[in-house]
């Protein structure tokens, strides 16, 4: 399992770094954002008016109204990545990863805006009489690159598997083993059941899911973050002025966090961005295609809301609570999962400068300090041996302690190239380190209003972010299934997609988020290609919807 976290890393890390993933996203939605003159801004309030249906017109081709097309396209979003990616971009970097968030969903808006524009212009009715559509369809259509759109197409179907589906399941199952004792077999089991009898009834069911749950879910989530933001209220402009502060630098040291470079920071703040509001994606552009309605821009009006609502407010809360609370700088005992951690030769000292300085450069990529190699021996789950350092999630481990099914280990432990090789799996090591992740969130709201208490905001606000998120996604993968091999295809899909849901219930969390990165971008490069060869059509598009508006101000 470790070899195979460590391949799936090496291709993030040849995706982010060789094609410049985090430029290329963000450089797109600059480019798109000045071409087409601050389209997040000058229709931005148009776009609220349209989403209430002041244009509407009845008969207009669609399957879903521009609300249910909207919240199908957030419950999407609106998940794992509000709860868990922001508490993972400030693990990773810092209050300054949150700053590139906010930077990713600004210039995402414009992104979202012209790919479901070009989505829903191109879409076409299939041969059940429902809308299809996609940047599979105007890559075909428009640009004649089958090749491309075969690419984008087989990218959504890996992508709703590995990002919309495996995450959120292994969060959902995670919250709900911290917070009520429940085993993840059992969690993945029930909800797995419960996926299957919501998406085999196609769009129409999970639109109508959609626009019930994603207010809801939205307004517990928002209720309970800010209880925690009030009882925290002197800490948030300091959190504010953390995030600018370091936005260009990098996040210094504070507590047991290490400190994150510039470029660390930049880059886990974009892609969380992205995680969160998918913008550049193209996922959200195939619940839009569905929408009713006769000009292709109103719509890509209507989905721009979708970043500022995920990103720039919800992100925002959670991050806030999480700075607020002072948690993300905290070490908190926890078990570690093995590919968390690593044994490192001399002894570091996270309260002396000179070991952080060390240690900073050695989890930021920057340098690297040797590997151990070595037996240690352990007495009563304590280790008796020195000359190493135990380097779990980011920080250094303190208060290490082994156990094989709740009786503390007596033995030695071999480590090679400072990791555990010869144990029995079912050795457990503990400590205090930092957290990640939902765990990180969720010990944030421990500090607000409602104490211990608040995990369960985020276990309920978890279980219907996520769930949600896993039966949007369910839609994405059956229309570019559809698109590839035709319409029996899609039965199959949802049962691999069900299987798979359940697997993820119960495999190694930090396996689970490599290979969400990697799918993203597999899916987002040839999407952002696609509209960036079609940016006249797409400005085009925008003047004709504004000269017919002028005439017949209707949809």
């Amino acid at each position: 399992m470790e070899a195979f976290s460590d391949f799936i890393l090496s291709i993030d890390a040849y995706l982010g770094g060789y094609f410049l993933f985090p430029y290329i996203l963000v450089g797109t939605g600059l480019l798109f954002t000045i071409y087409l003159g601050f389209p997040q801004i000058r229709y931005f309030a148009h776009a609220t008016r349209i989403l209430r249906g002041k244009y509407a017109k009845k008969d207009a081709p669609g399957d879903t109204t521009h609300f249910q097309a909207l919240t199908t396209a957030l419950s999407g979003t609106v998940g794992t990545g509000n709860i868990g990616g922001v508490a993972l971009a400030i693990y990773f970097g810092g209050p300054a990863a949150l700053f590139w968030m906010w930077i990713t969903a600004f210039f995402g808006m414009t992104t979202k805006f012209v790919e479901v524009t070009l989505s829903h212009k191109y879409r076409e009715k299939t041969s059940d009489g429902t809308m299809a559509g996609g940047p599979m369809y105007f890559m075909e259509k428009k640009l004649n690159m089958k090749w491309l759109a075969v690419i984008f197409a087989v990218a959504t179907v890996l992508s709703s598997i590995g990002s919309g589906n495996m995450p959120q399941i292994n969060s959902i199952a995670v919250g709900m083993k911290a917070s009520f004792g429940i085993e993840n077999w059992v969690t993945g089991l029930v909800l797995s059941v419960c996926l299957g009898f919501v998406i085999i009834g196609g769009i129409k069911r999970i639109a109508q899911f959609a626009e019930k749950v994603v207010p809801i879910m939205s307004l517990i989530y928002i209720l309970g973050a800010m209880s925690v933001i009030f009882m925290n209220l002197d800490n948030i402009i300091p959190s504010f002025v953390s995030i600018f502060e370091y936005a260009f630098t990098g996040s210094a040291a504070v507590g047991g966090f290490l400190g994150a470079s510039f470029v660390y920071a930049m880059e886990r703040g974009v892609n969380r961005g992205l995680f969160s509001n998918e913008a550049g994606q193209g996922s959200a552009a195939i619940a839009h295609a569905s929408a009713k309605g006769e000009e292709p821009a109103s719509e890509g009006m209507v989905s721009l809301l979708e970043p500022f609502i995920d990103t720039i407010v919800i992100c925002t809360i959670t991050g806030l609570v999480i700075l607020s609370s002072g948690v993300w700088s905290e070490k908190h005992q926890n078990n570690f999962d093995r590919t968390d951690m690593e044994y490192v030769t001399g002894h570091f000292d996270d309260t002396k400068k000179e070991d952080v300085n060390n240690l900073y450069s050695h989890v930021n990529g920057l340098t690297d300090i040797e590997s151990f190699n070595g037996k240690i021996e352990v007495v009563n789950g304590v280790s008796t041996s020195d000359g190493y350092t135990i380097i779990a999630l980011r920080s250094v481990a303190e208060k290490v302690t082994y156990s094989i099914d709740g009786e503390l280990f007596n033995g030695s432990i071999e480590i090679e190239n400072g990791s555990i090789i010869n144990s029995d799996d079912s050795l457990v090591v503990s400590g205090k380190s930092l957290v990640k992740g939902v765990t990180l969130t969720t010990e944030a709201f421990k500090r607000g209003f409602f104490g211990d208490s608040g995990q369960y905001v985020i276990s309920i606000g978890l279980l219907l972010f996520a769930f949600s998120t896993a039966i949007a996604w369910s839609y994405y993968g059956d229309r570019a299934i559809t698109y590839l091999i035709g319409p029996a295809a899609v039965l199959p899909y949802r049962v691999v997609y069900v299987a798979a849901f359940f697997i993820a219930a119960i495999i190694d969390s930090s396996i689970i988020w490599d290979i969400a990165l990697v799918t993203v971008a597999l899916m987002t490069l040839p999407n952002l290609f696609g509209i960036l060869l079609l940016h006249k059509d797409m400005k085009q598009t925008v003047e004709d919807y504004w000269t017919h508006f002028k005439k017949n101000p209707v949809d």
